[in-house]
């Protein structure tokens, strides 16, 4: 039976994970001394900025239980999930000087450092961390990943190397290494350190979905592809019965009178990507519906092979079969069309291109879309580390400034914009953004271009996919899509990767930008002649 101190403590717990911070603590300060209100009560303390008298109760706790999990874990996660960022770090910090010697609290507030992008502070805690114990195995770990944040790729690698040789059986240090190393370019390599952590947790579905990335990223599309299946193992990522899920279609394949839909899966650019095996599943007879983000509505729409679009507020028609976007390869990758429809798959509205075309600059003037920033995502800390490395800041596209004969129009939206405002000097830049709706306003203007230069962003997959060229300016450690050691791409053959040569700098992208560029070598444009120069 529930005590009255029990029912109190649940009460805290809830008003802890609806952020009521304050509330909280008011229930709990009068509660008896045991290790769980105590717990909960730094928690409080924590969300209220309490730094000193939330530390102290957390490092009493984890005193008391020295090989559990740290409570200052359950804090970070209550007030991150409320974006409390700063009072998570200043409590970390509060622990950490309380109980320099638990190395846990190095992992904590390293962790958290790197999330943050603040990658060589936390450098410099997780190697406090190591003087301690220097073999400690998520410590080690943490700053391999620090280590290959910053592009010291050997550094990681044979750090990595001495955390096996004192735990040989950690599947989580190979598979790091695996993905270092498939960063790193060395992909052969990779995929060994990929067998070694597989051999160790084979039904990790983790695990088997960074394998089948490096397997893509190598060109090995079938395996590849068929690996990546195992990402709806994981917590929440297929919401529909797997019964239902379409399979591996035969050459002969005969799917009228039935319908298939596909789902919505990833971002913009993997959908943008994936839109080119609609028309293969029409052609063998299908009725195709297509659930996705309203901003995508229009091009699927006008793409002729789609009998209906919706987004996730909608309940979900009656189906044969359902096939999120990213397995569409998977199930067709034995059919006549497994290659998907040629390019320009996507196509902008004619009407739109003539509303379009005054924003626009005039003359004769090469026409340049400008994208230099992706979508930041702070929320997802993989994401937000991966955006910063493949954003490049405006300041550093200074050079296009000096070619004759350029127009650039911006096609950057989000909090990169905002680099806009100390624009580098000499540099002119249009921008029509502010009025744009969706991805349709945004082919239109993309139809009136002569080329379209971009990070690795949606916009890429969009210009791609319509056939207007592309020049991708791409990170060292370049995602799976654009292969290894390749400048062209099998999905758009009017784009052409200008790649790092070191992790993180773009100088010489830039400069083999501006020669591309003022020499007009650009890929050939696969655009129909809509926009008239005016």
């Amino acid at each position: 039976m529930l005590t009255p101190t029990d029912h109190l403590l649940a009460q805290a717990l809830e008003l802890l994970r609806r952020g009521q911070f304050a509330h909280a603590r008011a229930v709990l300060e009068p509660c008896a001394d045991t290790p769980r209100a105590e717990i909960l009560l730094a928690h409080a303390h924590a969300g209220c900025n309490r730094v000193h008298e939330a530390a102290r109760l957390l490092c009493r706790q984890a005193q008391a239980n020295p090989a559990a999990r740290h409570p200052a874990r359950d804090m970070l996660d209550l007030l991150l999930a409320h974006d409390r960022v700063d009072e998570a770090e200043a409590v970390l910090r509060a622990v950490r000087q309380r109980a320099g010697r638990d190395i846990r609290t190095h992992d904590m507030l390293g962790e958290l450092l790197l999330q943050r992008g603040r990658s060589a502070e936390a450098q410099a805690v997780l190697a406090e961390g190591l003087a301690l114990s220097p073999a400690q195995l998520t410590t080690g770990n943490l700053m391999a990943v620090c280590l290959m944040e910053q592009g010291a790729f050997a550094d990681g690698r044979d750090l990595l190397g001495y955390i096996l040789e004192h735990h040989p059986d950690s599947a989580m240090t190979h598979a790091n290494l695996a993905h270092l190393l498939a960063a790193w370019n060395r992909p052969d390599a990779a995929l060994q350190a990929h067998a070694r952590a597989l051999a160790l947790r084979p039904e990790d579905a983790q695990l088997r979905m960074n394998h089948a990335l490096t397997l893509l990223k190598t060109g090995q599309m079938a395996r590849g592809w068929a690996e990546y299946e195992w990402r709806h193992r994981l917590p929440g990522r297929l919401r529909l019965p797997l019964a239902q899920l379409l399979p591996v279609l035969e050459p002969d394949a005969d799917l009228r009178g039935r319908t298939v839909l596909v789902t919505r899966e990833g971002g913009l650019g993997d959908m943008l990507m994936m839109l080119r095996f609609l028309p293969v599943l029409a052609g063998m007879g299908a009725r195709v519906f297509v659930q996705a983000p309203e901003t995508l509505h229009g091009l699927i729409r006008r793409m002729g092979c789609v009998r209906r679009v919706f987004d996730e507020r909608r309940p979900l028609p009656a189906h044969d079969w359902h096939c999120p976007f990213l397995s569409l390869p998977r199930a067709l990758h034995r059919t006549p069309g497994h290659a998907g429809a040629d390019v320009p798959y996507l196509r902008a509205d004619p009407q739109l291109v003539r509303q379009w075309a005054p924003f626009l600059p005039v003359g004769t003037g090469l026409r340049v879309g400008l994208v230099w920033g992706g979508a930041s995502r702070p929320d997802i800390p993989a994401a937000h580390a991966m955006d910063r490395r493949r954003s490049v800041p405006l300041r550093a596209l200074a050079p296009l400034a000096g070619l004759a004969g350029l127009n650039l129009v911006s096609l950057q939206m989000g909090d990169y914009t905002r680099q806009m405002m100390d624009m580098p000097a000499g540099m002119r830049l249009y921008d029509p953004m502010e009025s744009v709706r969706d991805m349709d306003d945004t082919a239109a203007l993309i139809a009136g271009l002569d080329v379209v230069v971009s990070v690795d962003t949606a916009m890429a997959h969009l210009a791609g996919g319509m056939g207007c060229p592309v020049i991708l300016l791409d990170r060292f450690d370049n995602c799976w899509r654009w292969l290894s050691g390749r400048t062209d791409s099998p999905w758009y053959p009017t784009l052409r990767i200008v790649r790092q040569l070191n992790p993180g700098q773009w100088e010489d992208v830039v400069s083999r930008l501006c020669s591309m560029l003022a020499r007009r070598d650009l890929p050939p444009s696969r655009l129909p002649a809509q926009v008239l120069r005016i």
